[in-house]
């Protein structure tokens, strides 16, 4: 799908999230304190990337995973966007940003 494309069906936090590595507000975003099970998907491609049974509160605000479903579907590269360096997670099919991992999970 192209840019044009994703940004008709995203919404402007959407893209901005997944497709330019923004950041949802923490607290206050769809999935940070959702407790259904189910799994949880890439909102470009729809592939399946994280079960519910390990999703954990963090305390941090947003969705996080102990583990995805399959690491083969994920992409792990260096972000020195806030000078010290983190690990950004991206889907690996479609290159949608996802988050980053933290060490202290």
């Amino acid at each position: 799908m192209d840019k044009k494309e994703l940004k008709t069906k995203l919404t402007q936090l959407q893209y901005s999230v997944t497709q330019e590595g923004g950041t949802e507000p923490p607290f206050d975003n769809e999935y940070w304190d959702n407790k259904e099970p189910g799994l949880y998907v890439d909102i470009v491609s729809g592939e399946p990337l994280f079960s519910s049974e390990d999703k954990f509160d963090s305390g941090t605000g947003w969705p996080s995973f102990s583990k995805p479903l399959d690491e083969k579907i994920l992409l792990f590269s260096d972000d020195y966007k806030l000078r010290l360096p983190r690990t950004e997670v991206r889907s690996k099919n479609a290159k949608t940003h996802l988050g980053h991992v933290f060490p202290d999970g």
